[in-house]
């Protein structure tokens, strides 16, 4: 890997979820250098991690086909997985940049076979799955997962697992002798694509998610509705694994909060519009749906899919900031306790599930990085002239939406390219 060349002349994307991967593509269909970095062992980001877009409801394996086909495709297009930024420092025309390189003791002779999985017994919480599920200590982070290229997880390295795996492949593939190593890039313009992350509903000490079992995260019923996800497609209650088919929908779930989130993420009730329509999915006419909200914040385009959920009598909308949720022992039950503020009933209702539709923060904190860019108070990169050729693009620049990301992240290429042209 230390043969990576790069030049003031070269365009740096750092992320590669839809955003760093639009980005790039647009940057190297134009004809420049791009270099993709990804801190994973695979490009997708959370996109990769959603069961449907909104509002088409349509399946994001689409878009992630052919975005790879495009990736494949271009000879101008670098991608660097397992990478991670650790200094920037210059201007605009020329950055050098300090990045280290991760390894995955895994190299290009791999065919994707899973000889080395079967072989491993160790497992860990699946990231991919949110920890909904495990996988194995060698593994393939997803079914589309790009480099298609399993991965041997460091903490079997040095124990008879990593052994088994290495004797499994019969392509020499497994290379435990791999380690860290540090390159250093010079480039003309750095686009931060480096999005969102959940936040943290362990916080949010009044929903009980860290001690109900059947309160969980708006981003873990994405994964339960996979059909090839930790549940199999199914909308199952952690404690018991039974088929939930009364759920609660409970809105800006430590947003627009001074205590958590300040800001208001705007996907979140769009995002839970969309889940409703999971249930139905999955149960028809048995599935019931009460969604708890302060307001409904779906506007332009999105409007016409609050306007078909709302008419669904499947689903109840409860203008109301839930207060807190208590358990029913007996049942496994959550019990969401509030007053219903157009009529001003208090209620203590129970439910089979509870998810919370959690708000975004950046996943990068920039002030710890040391890196001389703008952030505004929530953490998202402002687009503010002394940041010279450091651009933002999708989430690393505000909470956004798939459509509004990609838009984002076309912008953000074109004046990434407009600072490039202007070195000699």
């Amino acid at each position: 890997m230390t043969d990576v060349v790069a030049t003031n002349q070269t365009i740096l994307v750092v992320g590669g979820g839809i955003s760093g991967m639009t980005a790039a593509l647009e940057a190297a269909e134009c004809g420049k250098d791009v270099i993709l970095l990804e801190r994973n062992p695979s490009l997708g980001g959370r996109v990769a991690q959603l069961y449907k877009y909104f509002p088409k409801l349509c399946y994001p394996t689409c878009g992630m086909e052919i975005n790879l086909r495009r990736i494949k495709a271009n000879p101008k297009l670098r991608v660097i997985t397992l990478a991670e930024v650790t200094k920037v420092i210059g201007g605009a025309g020329n950055y050098t940049v300090d990045i280290t390189l991760q390894p995955r003791y895994v190299n290009n002779n791999c065919t994707a076979c899973g000889a080395c999985s079967e072989a491993v017994e160790a497992k860990f919480d699946n990231e991919y799955n949110y920890g909904l599920n495990q996988r194995k200590g060698a593994y393939l982070p997803f079914y589309m997962a790009y480099p298609q290229r399993y991965v041997v997880d460091p903490r079997i390295i040095g124990t008879a697992d990593a052994e088994k795996a290495k004797a499994a492949c019969k392509y020499d593939a497994i290379d435990l002798n791999m380690s860290a190593q540090n390159i250093q890039l010079t480039v003309g313009a750095i686009i931060w694509a480096t999005g969102w992350r959940p936040f943290d509903a362990n916080k949010i000490q009044p929903y009980g998610y860290d001690r109900i079992p059947n309160v969980i995260t708006s981003v873990e019923l994405e994964r339960m509705m996979d059909p090839l996800g930790p549940t199999d497609g199914k909308i199952l209650r952690p404690s018991d694994q039974t088929e939930a088919k009364n759920i609660a929908f409970i809105q800006c779930a430590g947003s627009r909060d001074r205590n958590y989130l300040k800001h208001c993420s705007r996907m979140c009730c769009t995002a839970t519009l969309k889940q409703t329509t999971y249930v139905r999915e999955r149960y028809g006419d048995a599935g019931k749906s009460s969604v708890y909200y302060i307001d409904i914040r779906a506007i332009d385009r999105f409007d016409d899919l609050y306007q078909r959920v709302k008419a669904d009598p499947n689903v109840t909308f409860i203008k109301s900031k839930v207060a807190n949720i208590t358990l029913d022992k007996a049942t496994g039950n959550p019990i969401l306790n509030g007053v219903d503020t157009e009529g001003y009933h208090r209620y203590n209702n129970p439910h089979d599930l509870v998810v919370l539709a959690i708000g975004m923060e950046p996943s990068v904190d920039f002030s710890r990085l040391g890196i001389d860019i703008k952030v505004n108070e929530h953490g998202f990169i402002e687009a503010d002239p002394s940041n010279g050729g450091l651009f933002a693009a999708g989430c690393a620049s505000d909470a956004l939406d798939v459509n509004r990301a990609v838009q984002h992240a076309t912008a953000s290429a074109l004046r990434a390219i407009q600072v490039v042209n202007q070195v000699s």
